[in-house]
């Protein structure tokens, strides 16, 4: 996996026609969404030229991809898909079905449901409730010039965010003590995306992992995949990890 500097499409040229030999996925660093995708494609042996994306820069070359301003964003030689679930679904549909066991996503449709559902889970409500906030008055303040909402953080947002993090540290170590893998007995995109969010959370210390074994030991098997050790190595500009996030036995 390979990480540049910003490249972006000419103005008017179309995503599929980018004239890049690899695949492209504009990202950023501490972005569940963006990393999820990161396992995703390493797991599934894609490789990929990564560009860090400051969303509040709104570039316009990045906006004429995505008129949206969101991340993450995979181009390829055929086409452009906006969002981790979209592009996890692509990516299955194109490079999964030739995994057979190695697959990440079931092959019963009860369990593709239950799949999708804890990824809307890490993607869409752990998110909302926490990952947005941490990430936001952790590291994008920091990053952001004061005129475009850069400063000090919110405690506040904080606050609500340290609150709400328990309930899911709960819920995913419950799941977690019942199950393999969390959506069931072999490893999906659900177990990838739950890693990625933690991942972020794990990076700026927000994670007790005392209060959830089982939770830990279900994440230090993620965490020692292969497919890992990119996002172990990532570094935010100016804000170093806790002690432990590199650290397969914590």
């Amino acid at each position: 996996m390979r990480l540049q500097t910003n490249t972006p499409l000419r103005r008017g040229r179309s995503a599929g026609n980018c004239g890049h030999d690899m695949t492209q996925l504009y990202h950023a660093t501490l972005h569940a969404g963006s990393r999820a995708v990161r396992l995703m494609m390493v797991e599934y042996g894609l490789d990929v030229e990564l560009t860090e994306e400051r969303l509040w820069e709104r570039r316009a070359e990045f906006l004429d991809i995505n008129p949206a301003a969101t991340l993450p964003v995979l181009i390829d030689e055929h086409t452009h898909v906006i969002g981790a679930q979209p592009i996890g679904e692509y990516l299955d549909e194109t490079h999964g079905a030739m995994k057979r066991d190695r697959r990440l996503f079931p092959e019963d449709a009860a369990g593709r449901a239950e799949m999708r559902r804890l990824i809307d889970w890490a993607l869409m409500k752990l998110e909302s409730e926490v990952t947005r906030y941490a990430v936001n008055e952790l590291v994008t303040k920091r990053m952001m010039p004061r005129g475009a909402g850069g400063g000090a953080p919110d405690s506040q947002a904080l606050r609500a965010a340290r609150t709400n993090i328990k309930y899911h540290l709960d819920y995913l170590g419950w799941l977690a003590s019942q199950r393999n893998w969390l959506a069931g007995s072999r490893l999906t995109q659900a177990d990838l995306a739950v890693a990625a969010s933690l991942s972020v959370l794990d990076y700026l210390g927000e994670v007790k992992w005392d209060s959830a074994e089982a939770l830990k030991d279900w994440y230090a098997r993620i965490k020692s995949r292969p497919s890992f050790r990119p996002l172990l190595a990532d570094r935010a500009r100016g804000i170093p990890p806790v002690s432990h996030y590199a650290d397969l036995d914590f």
